[in-house]
């Protein structure tokens, strides 16, 4: 027995067991519950994902949307397995992974941020294919952060909210994207990272991930708003706070470590900076929107949604109630108006998730919500502007931290919540992986 702990302990490959019980005790707890919150949803993504193509099939007129076949570059077998992590977007990080952003004047892979695409180029040359690249990144990035986020709630609202926070991101309805080969894993790793590192006073760190944030989706920059509230007036741990002044002056004095936080529109900067050198024009990720049939209009998503909402519930009422899921002629969406009315259910969510954070979070957790959700709904789609919102919306976080404190006041509420959610996230996965569009 001796010889087989010498042996274990000088192995290169030391058991997770092991690894786990070397953390101290809130580490080893925030690892267990994000594993535990990890692995059965990512269960009902692939086994919905997985039942929902091979029995209904992959939806008619979808092959074009990836003519070179990127994301099926295996075996059948091989292609059924990775097929509920790579469709829609996952097309053009696979592109970008694979032969960059193209020449000068093509805008639309633009888009799409480089830090995650870049993962997945480097991935690739280890594992041999960019797509197991990018799955693995995501599901690696994803562990990560409800390890974070574990933590962040645990410093914030208390330890008893921990869990339910991470189990209601883990399976909020749209959270298929986390472990597809889409950026959303890796914005909320370094978006609750940022958090984290300044709740923590670790400010270098805060400004680098905020950095990353920036190189990660266009959104975010929008971190520099939290980082400098956290700055300013707290909450902080350490500090001296000012004294004596008026209430909406900041609580805390100016010192040096502020300068760290410019780390975040650098992020930014730098992407711009390149776009300008390759691509011709510095501000090819903005001109890109209009490619996606995206515009302008301050909070347009917010009144066009409402109003395609009503047009929806009165082409319902002539119908007498007949709603068919999928569009006429077997499309690959859910039909205008019953989308119309899924999207609603998420705004109506998010509005009144922002009201909770306002009342119930710290201030900075309510900027960063309301800030992010105004851009996303500044953004619309004519044909449907609230389009790509439950998406959008998975890396608020403060969302479902003001979630876990509402199902905390009733016993049964969280089950019947996470139930409620488990339900959705697999009906929304058979969708994605028949190349339903989702969000």
């Amino acid at each position: 027995m001796e010889r087989e702990r010498t042996v274990s302990r000088g192995s290169p490959l030391v058991a997770p067991r092991a690894a786990l019980a070397r953390l101290r005790p809130t580490d080893r707890l925030a690892w267990r519950e994000a594993w535990g919150a990890l692995w059965p949803s990512r269960l009902v993504v692939w086994a919905a994902g997985l039942l929902g193509l091979m029995w209904f099939g992959r939806a008619p007129g979808t092959e074009r949307f990836d003519a070179l076949e990127l994301t099926t570059p295996f075996s059948a077998l091989g292609d059924l397995l990775v097929s509920p992590a790579a469709r829609w977007d996952a097309v053009w990080y696979l592109r970008i992974a694979t032969d960059g952003y193209g020449t000068p004047g093509d805008h639309a892979p633009a888009a799409f941020y480089p830090l995650y695409p870049l993962l997945m180029r480097a991935g690739g040359w280890v594992v041999g294919s960019p797509l197991l690249a990018g799955i693995v990144v995501s599901l690696v990035c994803f562990l990560g952060a409800l390890v974070l986020l574990h933590k962040l709630v645990a410093l914030e609202l208390g330890e008893s909210y921990a869990r339910p926070a991470v189990l209601l991101v883990a399976f909020f309805p749209s959270a298929l994207f986390f472990s597809a080969v889409y950026s959303e894993s890796l914005f909320l790793l370094v978006s609750v990272g940022a958090f984290l590192a300044a709740r923590r006073e670790r400010w270098a760190w805060a400004g680098l991930l905020g950095g990353l944030a920036a190189l990660t989706r266009n959104s975010g920059v929008l971190l520099l708003l939290p980082l400098a509230i956290l700055f300013l007036y707290g909450p902080r741990p350490g500090g001296r706070p000012a004294l004596g002044r008026a209430r909406w002056l900041p609580r805390y004095r100016l010192t040096p470590q502020l300068v760290w936080l410019a780390l975040v529109p650098l992020g930014l900067a730098l992407y711009l900076g390149w776009s300008a050198i390759a691509l011709d024009d510095a501000f090819a990720p903005y001109h890109a929107q209009a490619l996606w049939l995206r515009h302008f209009e301050p909070l347009g998503g917010l009144t066009g949604g409402i109003d395609h909402a009503v047009d929806a519930v009165r082409e319902l009422a002539r119908r007498g109630g007949a709603t068919p899921y999928l569009a006429e002629g077997g499309g690959n969406a859910l039909e205008p108006f019953s989308q119309a009315l899924l999207l609603l259910g998420f705004l109506v969510f998010a509005l009144v998730g922002l009201v909770g954070v306002l009342r119930r979070l710290p201030l900075a957790y309510g900027a960063y919500t309301a800030v992010a959700l105004a851009m996303t709904l500044s953004y619309p789609v004519d044909d449907q502007p609230l389009i790509s919102l439950p998406r959008y919306m998975l890396a608020l976080f403060p969302l479902q931290m003001w979630l876990a404190l509402w199902t905390s006041r009733r016993e049964g509420r969280l089950e019947r919540t996470i139930g409620v959610s488990a339900v959705l996230l697999g009906l929304l996965a058979a969708q994605f992986t028949r190349w339903g569009f989702v969000a």
